[in-house]
């Protein structure tokens, strides 16, 4: 009978109203209500804060120790092998990078400013939130993150050594099987644009590439410093991207990128010899990124944050 009064209009939104109580759990329908003097239904609800996002300087620089701990007391054999993985994962960044931000001459000459945006936004920064997520291993992070460690006196300089000599190892490996495979795949036709860049990176002085390379890794530095401060992956990518796409439209130089590169520019007809690419490029390129991760950033933060400030 009730239902015969019922207007349609309501009957038609009884399947929705039917719908949204299913959605209530019962335990919520079971909750008392509290009936304040004024007849007010006071609703029972107690949320916990939401956890920060984001790690504050003092308490990041310690997370950013802690990291390296671990790194440090990892076995060398896990190292080379995250160190491979890792070296893959740049590779995969500098060939993106080279697909597209490399191959637009047209504004290249008509705005070269923005090809700079574009070669720095696609490519680098993804190669480098994929070995972040992973926990692969970086040599040019690890120039920051151990030493960091070492200065807090958590790590010792054999373990430094280790993790930087065997990650270095890894990367190199990892960069060269993704130089063969790329030149194999032959989706960069002749190499793209590695074959003059290549070039470029060994004709510089001995002095510009180990200039460059402070610059790069201090950037580099910085991105995976703040990126372990970051407690989700939407925090971690905005942390990686700003300093990595910087580096790359700057025009300045990473070791473990450059594995890729310039033994790719060589596979597909680039003048570069072994000697060039390992003593004009490569020598004062790690030194840099060395000086930059060691002292830029972990001496300088365990001054502001830790052993060295007192």
């Amino acid at each position: 009978e009730i239902l015969s009064c019922t207007p349609p209009s309501m009957l038609a939104m009884l399947p929705l109203f039917c719908s949204l109580v299913a959605l209530v759990p019962i335990e919520q329908g079971l909750k008392p209500v509290i009936r304040s003097p004024r007849s007010c239904i006071v609703a029972q609800a107690t949320a916990a804060p939401p956890a920060a996002l984001i790690a504050p300087p003092a308490a990041g620089y310690e997370g950013a120790v802690a990291a390296g701990v671990k790194k440090a007391q990892m076995p060398a054999s896990k190292i080379f092998a995250l160190g491979i993985l890792s070296g893959v994962h740049i590779a995969f960044g500098a060939f993106l990078m080279l697909s597209v931000g490399a191959a637009c001459p047209g504004i290249a000459s008509s705005n070269p400013g923005l090809q700079k945006m574009i070669l720095g936004a696609f490519g680098l920064p993804f190669g480098l939130l994929m070995t972040l997520v992973s926990g692969a291993e970086l040599f040019t992070g690890n120039t920051a993150l151990v030493a960091a460690a070492v200065f807090e006196g958590k790590a010792t300089i054999p373990q430094l050594i280790k993790s930087w000599t065997v990650s270095y190892s890894g990367n190199l490996v990892g960069s060269l099987f993704m130089a063969a495979l790329v030149t194999a795949g032959g989706t960069l036709a002749g190499g793209g644009a590695s074959v003059a860049v290549a070039g470029a990176k060994t004709a510089l002085t001995f002095k510009a590439a180990l200039v460059r390379g402070i610059m790069c890794n201090w950037l580099v530095c910085m991105a995976v410093y703040m990126a372990s401060f970051c407690k989700d992956l939407g925090g971690k990518m905005v942390a990686i991207w700003f300093p990595i796409s910087a580096f790359v439209a700057l025009g300045l130089e990473h070791s473990v990128a450059n594995m890729f590169i310039i033994p790719l520019g060589m596979m597909n007809g680039a003048p570069v010899s072994v000697s060039a690419f390992l003593l004009k490029n490569l020598l004062p390129v790690t030194i840099g990124n060395t000086i930059a991760g060691s002292l830029c950033v972990a001496a300088m933060f365990s001054f502001a944050f830790g052993k060295l400030g007192k």
